[in-house]
């Protein structure tokens, strides 16, 4: 395979480097609140049988691609995509573009975590009790009290207030903070990471020791591990499974895509996913076990005061577990303003490396584009952004947070654009080429099963949650009006980001790419030069007709009265299967093309794209029929405060796969380097 690139690129320095930091942006603070949450709110230790399932099939291949791609074309996203096919650009910038929003208001939630550890750090030296500090029933109200009345000033409603001037100072610490990780490039980076990685991984057994040491910590993680095995037959807690892997390891943000741009051309790509993949699980599964078990050791110290306080009345999904329920816990330690210092510290580091990793990828993109200095583009971006922050430091900010959040993490933004992804790296481009460059530089090797992983399996998943998560926002109430009638400023106001990102995207692959701006670099073709026969055009035609039939048959179907009685999956059965055929046809013509080095016909190639769509359009459509009842926040448990042997099996099963995996990989990578020196010396 011939180099791609005849220019010099910045490099990690090693590859430890470059692992800690994807791990550092996989990491981030949603493992220490989403992943505790949903598998305690979606059948505890049962949650763990469609994640692991969901790591898998969707995280590691999916990251596999990302890492190729980007170590492929040596470039960000943008122009990973171009360099692949000029009329996928504006596929990077999209993400590019949604992960600059996700920079806006991340440091946010920095800003947060060095307020509360300045309030420790207050407590620590004047001997004072944390501000938040109480016992009882009380004690959590005085908590979730400091948070939001105190602390945020907070005002229901979509007004957005006035600015929270004590929240401007720590927003610009977090700024300078990001600024001066990556301002020197990925050879800094890959310095940082090797303090800012590995503390909170420190500071988080700390924490998870303490928690297992206090008396009634097993009553939280009955809570957080009891299989509840009915929540296996509801297809949303499969959903959230998936859902969860996806976002957990940054997929489609361009992160990953940008941070292998800068790997040196031997390094490995298989191997280090499959490490980063098993990192974020552990990191997120430990993770619960310290918040729980904390959480456990609480309500018993609260019941034995005679003012108790139940774990499900700690447990929240969103901020109020980090910044009401866990400080409120850790108040009642002796000691608490050191616990509770260590615990935000531990926020900051795992939110850093997730908040600079998006930054590099931007910076990135920007700077291959147009060929300017990064030390001009970095302050101006930060400065931007810190600007456009202020939006949510206010008395409504956090609402807003909130809403912006949901539509680009949610259906509207990440999960589409990495469907879109899937479908056309998958589809639109060789795939063969990057299974090829991986395998050649990884400590081992990937299948077939990869590019029909990347084409069809991901696609039909993505796919289906997508369509599923689109019906449930769009039936909700108060999607763009409130309960009263009035405007929901915060949703118009991530749905106006969502749909504007698209477009700007388009613009922006539409401005010429500065390739000369280098001196010496010539741009060449990162795809493999096979003969110009189109083949499959039959079989595309003969594709489109069924894929159109399959969509009129569908929507008479659906609409028409005589086949109302019928069950769902009655009336979609001749259309599904019909989409199923065309699925198999051209992906038995895409194999045959990968095959005998051929290029498919765009016939072939479009009609495999549409037919994959309907079909997890018809899956999402019988999921959301069956599910329409199903809907649950939380799941009873029996009333027992130790674990039943089924737990204890669930426990050792996780953490095996955790250290066996990991085990397995670095044992690989050890082993293969030994045999290329010996090769070498030989």
């Amino acid at each position: 395979m011939p180099e791609l690139l005849e220019e010099q690129r910045e490099t990690w320095g090693t590859r430890g480097g470059f692992i800690l930091a994807a791990i550092g942006s996989a990491v981030g603070l949603g493992n220490l609140w989403a992943f505790p949450y949903k598998l305690y709110a979606h059948g505890g230790g049962a949650f763990l049988i469609p994640y692991i399932l969901a790591m898998f099939c969707i995280g590691l291949p999916l990251l596999i691609l990302e890492f190729s791609l980007g170590h492929f074309t040596q470039r960000a996203a943008p122009d990973a995509f171009r360099r692949c096919n000029k009329k996928l650009e504006f596929v990077g910038w999209w993400a590019i573009i949604l992960g600059f929003v996700i920079v806006i208001y991340y440091p946010t939630i920095l800003a947060y975590c060095f307020s509360f550890m300045w309030y420790s750090l207050q407590s620590i030296f004047t001997g004072q009790p944390l501000p938040w500090a109480g016992e009882g029933v009380e004690g959590v109200a005085q908590a979730k009290t400091f948070f939001f009345d105190t602390y945020l000033s907070h005002q229901t409603g979509t007004s957005l207030g006035s600015i929270q001037w004590h929240i401007v100072g720590p927003l610009l610490l977090a700024w300078t903070a990001m600024y001066l990780c990556i301002f020197k490039g990925v050879n800094l980076v890959g310095k940082i990471v090797w303090l800012t990685v590995p503390l909170p991984f420190l500071m988080l057994v700390v924490l998870t020791v303490r928690g297992l040491t206090l008396e009634g910590s097993m009553k939280g993680l009955v809570y957080y591990l009891d299989p509840v095995w009915s929540e296996l037959a509801k297809p949303t807690t499969w959903r959230f499974a998936f859902g969860q892997v996806f976002f957990s390891l940054s997929l489609a943000f361009g992160v990953m895509i940008t941070y292998s741009s800068f790997l040196h051309r031997k390094s490995d790509i298989n191997n280090n996913a499959a490490i980063i993949t098993l990192s974020d699980f552990g990191t997120s599964f430990v993770g619960g076990i310290a918040i729980f078990a904390t959480l456990g050791g609480m309500a018993f110290a609260t019941a034995q005061a005679g003012d108790p306080v139940a774990v499900d009345n700690l447990v929240d999904k969103g901020p109020g577990l980090a910044f009401v329920a866990f400080p409120y816990a850790l108040a009642q330690l002796p000691g608490a303003a050191w616990w509770s210092l260590i615990f935000f510290l531990t926020l900051v580091t795992l939110g850093i490396d997730s908040a600079f990793s998006i930054t590099e990828s931007v910076l990135a993109g920007i700077v291959d584009k147009t060929g300017w200095k990064r030390s001009t583009v970095l302050p101006i971006m930060s400065a931007i952004g810190l600007v456009f922050g202020l939006i949510f430091v206010t008395n409504g900010g956090l609402n807003w947070l909130g809403a912006v959040d949901g539509f680009v993490n949610g259906t509207w933004g990440i999960a589409f654009l990495g469907l879109l992804e899937a479908l056309v790296l998958g589809w639109l481009y060789k795939i063969e080429n990057l299974r090829t460059h991986a395998n050649e530089r990884s400590d081992w090797y990937l299948g077939r099963w990869w590019n029909h992983s990347i084409r069809i399996v991901i696609p039909l998943i993505l796919g289906t949650l997508f369509f599923w998560s689109l019906n449930d926002d769009l039936t909700a109430g108060g999607f763009v009006k409130t309960a009263e009638g009035a405007p929901n400023w915060p949703n118009i106001f991530g749905l106006a980001l969502i749909i504007t990102a698209p477009i700007l995207a388009v613009v922006m692959s539409s401005i010429k790419t500065k390739d000369g701006s280098r001196k010496g670099f010539r741009p060449q073709q990162v795809e493999f030069k096979y003969p110009p026969t189109r083949s499959g055009k039959l079989a595309g035609l003969a594709s489109f007709a069924l894929v159109a039939a399959s969509a009129v048959i569908a929507y008479f179907s659906l609409r028409s009265r005589g086949l109302a009685a019928m069950g769902i999956e009655q009336r979609l059965l001749t259309p599904f299967v019909l989409a199923a055929a065309v699925v198999a046809v051209t992906t038995w013509v895409m194999i045959k093309n990968d095959n005998n080095y051929e290029t498919p016909s765009r016939f072939v190639r479009l009609a495999g794209i549409i037919a994959t769509l309907e079909l997890s359009a018809y899956i999402a459509a019988v999921l959301i029929h069956h599910t329409s009842d199903a809907k649950t926040a939380h799941v009873i448990r029996p009333d027992h405060d130790t674990l039943t042997n089924t737990s204890y099996v669930i426990l050792s099963a996780a953490i095996l796969i955790i250290v066996t995996g990991l085990g397995w990989c670095f044992y690989k990578a050890i082993t293969v380097n030994t045999d290329e020196n010996e090769t070498s010396t030989e």
